[in-house]
């Protein structure tokens, strides 16, 4: 898929959308990506996987490991077009972990997937798991990068869509300024 065919996925899925918006970083943005309107189609998600897991062929991926929510159906799909197994973590006690009985062998090649970016700090988390866990991260795979290439998470990276969006510290935003009112989506608690 190119960028602009995720581009216009995105779009016919009603997955950009405009407004005022709180977002996980704690950061305020006038564009939020609802992931989920778009991964709520299997044939979309398998697409888009498909995509990604092409871009590390070439990696030798043992493990695929996505943060919970959406990077449970990423590294599904990924780990399924790569023949590895997937697995995700979960915030325990709000740090990032391994739980349900998920192992990452010692030297295994992981590739990390996450849905959006912005600061990249999930991704981070699930790249420190990897490595306490003695697993080798040799990649991170993006649905949608909103970092305007900012973000270095010191292995490859690649993403399906580049998006550049304004993002705004609380205290300076615009459109807190302007009185218009912000929105929190996402399932994350701040």
């Amino acid at each position: 898929m190119t960028e602009v065919e995720v581009k216009q996925l995105f779009i016919e899925t009603g997955a950009i959308l405009e407004g005022h918006f709180l977002l996980t970083s704690g950061l305020h943005s006038p564009l939020y990506v609802e992931k989920f309107q778009v991964l709520q189609h299997p044939k979309h998600t398998e697409s888009l996987c498909k995509a990604l897991a092409e871009r590390f062929v070439q990696d030798d991926v043992e493990l695929v490991i996505g943060p919970i929510t959406g990077g449970i159906l990423l590294a599904h799909e990924v780990g399924k077009n790569l023949g590895t197994r997937a697995i995700f973590t979960e915030r325990e006690n709000g740090r990032m972990t391994l739980r349900r009985g998920f192992v990452i062998e010692p030297g295994q090649r992981v590739l990390i997937v996450e849905d959006i970016i912005t600061t990249g700090g999930s991704v981070k988390e699930v790249i420190d798991v990897v490595k306490e866990h003695g697993g080798i991260p040799v990649g991170v795979g993006i649905l949608v990068d909103r970092s305007d290439g900012t973000v270095d998470f010191g292995v490859p990276h690649q993403a399906l869509l580049h998006l550049t969006v304004e993002t705004y510290q609380a205290e300076s935003c615009p459109l807190c300024a302007s009185g218009q009112a912000i929105t929190k989506r996402g399932s994350r608690k701040l």
